[in-house]
């Protein structure tokens, strides 16, 4: 399996996966100080959700960095490209 060669993708992903790591600690925190189990389920419930978001975004990363190896990209179909995947984006992030 090939690894995310697009330093801006890279870069977006693992600023998101930081994001995570940082509500992670928050619930925690939480945890440590006592908090209702309501406020603590409603950040766990974030955190997956920002999980799943970034396994999206790094899906579709990884179809695009693929496509565009196989097939190629001219500077006139760039812009229907990055379109597309934006809406493949989208449908995906729908699933969860």
């Amino acid at each position: 399996m090939a690894a995310l060669n697009n330093d801006k993708s890279r870069t977006d992903i693992l600023n998101r996966l930081k994001r995570a790591e940082g509500q992670l600690r928050g619930i925690q925190r939480m945890i440590e100080e006592g908090e209702p189990c309501l406020p603590i389920a409603t950040q766990m419930a974030a955190v997956r959700k920002a999980l799943d978001s970034t396994y999206v975004r790094m899906t579709v990363c990884f179809m695009e960095q693929h496509l565009q190896e196989k097939l190629g990209t001219s500077p006139e179909t760039a812009p229907d490209m990055a379109d597309m995947f934006g809406e493949i984006e989208t449908l995906l992030g729908k699933i969860r």
